[in-house]
């Protein structure tokens, strides 16, 4: 390993798995932001109050024990917040399936080292999940991808060396850093101008969005989320989904369900009852397990959960967007 590294060895009470708890926060099989090692020891490049780090969680579950290892300024705060990120935050105890959705007994019961995770990341989810507005997953983690790989920094300590399980990873943009993206490189990543200037809202009022996390745990009171979700979507562009998407990785909500989204309601509404419903008749379906709409929506979607599909899927564009 490089640089100095500072660590720490949590014992939670509850089972934990690193892999699936953050798989949400990963922007694709190539996100240089966060690294999963065949043997499920995860790496992760972000930036904290004090600076960028590097993050390394192993789990060990016949000790009971995630090792954690830090590089760089941000290292000791990453470090303090391990276990929030984790899930320790989040409280599945109210959380009951019922016995006439199957699917959903299924999901929870074969995953019961999963958690909300809360990653107190809110710029950084808001950005990514601004890049994923109307396109299509690919299209988005392959933006991501270029923006971050060009202007990102090189994440601290073992991410510089050739060789390391984290060589090459990088920490994403500071809000300054999205701001100075020239127009031709959001083109060139694939990004239209609506999407280019959510993320430039968003980068003026960092600090403000970062401040939302004061408020509280929405898993702790669920009053919490409606009013998470209002100072979020004062940032022009931001609506319903993508306030939920940033509550779900950033704060750990565990009820910020993805409405608005073209399949999620769909492919719920398909695995509880067997049929293909709208956001409005879905919404019918889940709400007695409010505060928990969220966790419900992951676990499907851990478990794969999807509605057959019939017709042509949509094909990515072979054109730049045309700047005004």
């Amino acid at each position: 390993m490089s640089g100095h590294a500072c660590s720490r060895v949590w014992r939670p009470a509850f089972p934990v798995s690193p892999r699936i708890t953050l798989s949400t926060l990963r922007r694709g099989g190539g996100d240089p932001c966060l690294r999963v090692q065949p043997d499920g020891v995860l790496w992760r490049a972000t930036r904290t109050p004090e600076g960028p780090v590097l993050l390394r969680l192993a789990a060990d579950p016949g000790a009971g024990e995630v090792s954690a290892h830090a590089w760089g300024p941000g290292g000791p705060w990453a470090l303090d917040a391990v276990p929030d990120l984790l899930g320790a935050g989040d409280d599945p105890v109210t959380f009951a399936p019922r016995p006439e959705h199957p699917r959903l007994v299924a999901a929870w019961r074969a995953r019961p080292a999963w958690r909300v995770c809360r990653s107190r990341a809110v710029f950084e989810a808001l950005s990514a999940a601004a890049l994923e507005q109307r396109v299509t997953g690919q299209e988005a983690h392959a933006a991501w991808r270029r923006l971050v790989l060009r202007f990102g920094e090189v994440a601290p300590g073992p991410a510089g060396v050739e060789g390391t399980a984290a060589h090459g990873m990088r920490v994403p943009p500071a809000p300054r850093d999205w701001a100075a993206i020239p127009t031709w490189e959001w083109l060139q990543a694939g990004v239209e101008d609506a999407r280019r200037r959510v993320v430039l809202q968003a980068a003026q009022v960092a600090g403000r969005l970062e401040q939302t996390l004061d408020l509280g745990h929405p898993g702790a009171d669920p009053t919490l989320g409606e009013r998470i979700a209002a100072a979020l979507r004062v940032v022009p562009g931001v609506g319903v989904w993508t306030a939920a998407e940033v509550r779900q990785r950033a704060h750990g909500d565990p009820d910020a369900f993805s409405w608005s989204d073209f399949h999620v309601a769909r492919n719920v509404s398909w695995a509880l009852t067997g049929q293909v419903l709208d956001d409005v008749g879905c919404a019918e379906v889940i709400e007695c397990y409010r505060p928990h709409r969220y966790r419900v929506q992951r676990l499907l979607e851990l478990d794969g959960a999807s509605r057959p599909r019939r017709g042509p899927r949509m094909r990515l564009p072979t054109h730049l967007p045309r700047g005004r």
